[in-house]
């Protein structure tokens, strides 16, 4: 629409200019223009309470002068009402427009194209070492990966960073609770899950032995100074929950870029605490140190425990200085629940009192949180759903829905359809809610093929792709012929991809292209069901339905990958 708002503009430039010899910049006029709160009013509107102050005229006067002035010859026409200028787009000039820009410009259109030279360091998924990658960690997961994709989209150099939590106590707890009840055989047979089962018991067993956490931060303390035998077992657990993420994640299609977790930043954590008392900012509070932040209306944030241990500001300023000096990035954007808030208000305070000029470049993406059925997981009590079984319970409904409804299918190319769209159905469902609200999960709900849901819209993908292999070579219209509304709703979504992309990057917000999904999904069912395309009795009206089904399966092709969703050709 972009390239309406202008000719838009342009044209009441001109108008007030005849009408009122009133100099209104063009450019000025383009951010006002917007969309109409009912569609039946028109596709664009311009209010004139803006131009009252300029034209000294009412905006009822405004509008009811200039409509007349703009003319018909631009592709659209205007008409005044209440104060607004709504505008009315020939269907064929809309779609001449966009359906070129789409067919020239193929995967990259959308694409707002202003990262060009600029790098977006992106800190997300980071799950802790040695617990299970449950459904709590999908959001961080998705919401980052998808976040990554975008801005890749519009042309900025991206890393993915893993940030895992292979550092601090629980490490001790494991160390304690392997020493008393593991064994070697048990762990490697159970890998992550004896991993979860030996921290569950702890968890239990302190309850009743409390001395145990003190055992646990000892043998903490002894691996942050080295403990040769601690190393070497903290090592072997990092590698089996490794190994378990990184299956989730080839599930998911999603790499990173970097593994370094929290541990890598053991040895660069000094020169921050050193830093930090050279520019007087640490202070002793019971013993810890801390940074005073209530100027600032926050608590203090803690740098140093009593016994000397670092906690997690300290190993997230190293970090996000080591990442600088590594990556010289524009952006760094960190993907974590809302409950950490507090956690990165205080450290992002830390970094700009320290002085470093990319302290403004940090960025905290919030979620909320996840349930099943309304229970909240927890996974020291057990009461969690691994990530892996409810991959897997997805995938295998979807399989036998489409055993069900093709019986004959090739056993391997019905096995590829129920992973596409059940992990599909997992991903689309998270990332269709704005991702600030909470969630609770309903697998059921996420896996129907009705309403606004992955099966349905990747459900419409392949019908796209079915009927495009009916259509052969049909050429592009020489004009194309708009006459149905249904058409008209098809390109004018189309037409609001880029918009739409831009402002899930400006709010880096994945659910604003889920729902252009949904919104796109839904309009060219509708065309599908109503207009006859392959069949239509004019030639043209053939070769412009044609054209925007293909359009339709680029763009829904192209937005599918921005929120990590699988193209299925075939379902």
């Amino acid at each position: 629409m972009n390239t309406f708002r202008k000719k838009i503009a342009e044209r009441v430039s001109s108008a007030a200019a005849s009408q009122f010899g009133a100099v209104i910049d063009a450019g000025e006029l383009i951010p006002l223009i917007e969309y109409p709160p009912d569609a039946s009013m028109g596709d664009l509107a311009l209010p004139c309470f803006k131009l009252s102050r300029i034209l000294r005229r009412s905006p009822v006067q405004i509008a009811a002068a200039l409509a007349p002035a703009l003319g018909t010859d631009g592709g659209f026409s205007a008409s005044a009402l209440n104060g607004y200028l709504n505008f009315r787009i020939d269907g064929s000039a809309l779609a001449g427009e966009v359906l070129g820009r789409v067919f020239a410009e193929g995967e990259s259109y959308g694409s707002p194209a202003d990262g060009a030279g600029k790098t977006v360091v992106l800190d997300y998924s980071s799950p802790n070492v040695a617990k299970p990658f449950h459904i709590g960690h999908l959001g961080t997961t998705v919401i980052g990966h998808s976040l990554k994709k975008l801005f890749e989209f519009a042309g900025y150099r991206c890393v993915g960073i893993n940030y895992l939590g292979d550092w601090g106590t629980q490490f001790g707890k494991m160390i304690v609770a392997y020493r008393k009840w593991g064994d070697r055989e048990t762990v490697e047979r159970g890998q992550c899950d004896a991993l979860v089962e030996l921290y569950q018991r702890f968890h239990r067993e302190a309850e009743e032995h409390p001395e145990l956490n003190d055992e646990a931060r000892a043998e903490f303390r002894k691996l942050e100074h080295h403990d040769p035998a601690n190393t070497e077992l903290w090592k072997w657990i990092v590698d089996i929950s490794l190994r378990e993420y990184e299956k989730t994640y080839r599930q998911l299609g999603i790499e990173f870029d970097s593994y370094l977790g929290e541990s890598f930043y053991q040895d660069k954590m000094p020169a921050q605490v050193r830093r930090l008392r050279e520019l007087g900012l640490l202070k002793t509070d019971d013993g810890a140190s801390i940074v005073d932040l209530s100027d600032y209306g926050m608590p203090p944030c803690l740098i140093l425990k009593k016994d000397g241990s670092t906690l997690y500001p300290t190993r997230d300023i190293a970090a996000a200085a080591y990442r600088y000096e590594t990556y010289g990035f524009d952006k760094a954007v960190y993907v974590t629940s809302s409950a950490q808030s507090l956690h990165f208000a205080q450290w992002f305070k830390v970094v700009s009192l320290m002085g470093y000029p990319w302290a403004d470049r940090l960025v905290h993406v919030p979620y909320g949180t996840v349930s099943v059925n309304g229970e909240k997981l927890a996974t020291r009590t057990g009461n969690v759903i691994l990530l892996k079984d409810l991959l897997g319970a997805a995938i295998d409904k979807v399989d036998r829905i489409t055993a069900e409804k093709n019986p004959g299918m090739d056993p391997a190319t019905r096995q590829k359809i129920a992973e596409d769209v059940g992990v599909g159905a997992v991903v689309f469902y998270y990332l269709s809610n704005n991702r600030i609200k909470d969630i609770n999960f309903v697998l059921e709900d996420a896996l129907s093929y009705e309403g606004n849901t992955g099966p349905y819209v990747q459900y419409t993908y392949a019908r796209s792709c079915s009927l495009l292999a009916k259509c052969g070579d049909v050429p592009l219209p020489q004009t194309y012929v708009i006459e149905t509304e249904e058409e008209r709703e098809v390109v004018k979504c189309l037409a609001a991809f880029p918009e739409r992309v831009a402002a899930a990057i400006a709010a880096y917000e994945p659910s604003y292209v889920t729902r252009f999904i949904i919104d796109l999904a839904t309009a060219f069912n509708r065309f599908y069901h109503n207009c006859q395309i392959l069949s239509a009795p004019d030639p043209e009206t053939v070769r412009t339905r044609v054209a925007i089904t293909r359009a339709v399966n680029t763009v829904l092709g192209t937005a599918f990958s921005l929120v990590c969703l699988r193209k299925t050709e075939q379902i």
